[in-house]
C-alpha cells in the first residue's frame, strides 16, 4: 500500500474501484451511513473506516491488498471492530483466528443481506454506544 492511498477521500478510494466492488461498497456504505448517522467516515489504512466513541466498522475492497491471502479475497469484506460483542447467532461474522474483529463477507450486490446488514450495523451502533455512555459516567465522578 502506497502513501498516496492513504491520503485518499473515501470517495476517491472508491472511484479507484472495478465496478463491480464499486457498487457493493457504495451499497453498503448506503446502509452504514443510513444505520449509523452519527459515525464519522474516515479513511484508515486506504479503506473506508466508521467510528463515533471507537471505531465501528469498515468495508474492505478484494482490490485493495492488505495481509496475507484468504479464502475470500474475491470479496468485499464488512468488518465489525467490535465483533467479539456481537451476539451472531447465525454464525454470518467469522473471527478467524482475531480475538476482536470479526468480519463478514460479500460476493456481489445480489448477495446482500440488507435486513440482516442492518441488524448487525444497529447492534455495532448500541455497542459503541457503550463506550460514549462509559466516558459519560468517567466525567461525572
Amino acid at each position: 500500500m502506497t502513501r498516496s492511498a492513504l491520503k485518499k477521500s473515501v470517495e476517491e478510494i472508491i472511484l479507484g474501484l472495478p465496478k463491480p466492488e464499486q457498487l457493493l461498497v457504495k451499497r453498503l456504505r448506503q446502509l452504514i451511513q443510513e444505520c449509523l448517522p452519527k459515525a464519522e467516515e474516515q479513511n484508515s489504512y486506504g479503506v473506508p473506516f466508521y467510528r463515533r466513541y471507537r471505531m465501528i466498522c469498515f468495508i474492505w475492497p478484494p482490490s485493495i491488498r492488505w495481509g496475507p491471502k484468504t479464502d475470500n479475497e474475491d470479496r468485499v469484506v464488512l468488518g465489525f471492530c467490535q465483533g467479539n460483542k456481537m451476539a451472531n447467532e447465525d454464525g454470518i461474522l467469522l473471527s478467524e483466528g482475531r480475538k476482536q474483529v470479526y468480519c463478514m463477507y460479500v460476493k456481489s450486490i445480489h448477495q446482500l443481506d440488507e435486513r440482516r446488514i442492518r441488524a448487525l450495523l444497529f447492534e455495532a451502533g448500541m455497542i459503541d454506544d457503550q463506550f460514549g455512555n462509559s466516558v459519560k459516567r468517567k466525567r461525572s465522578v
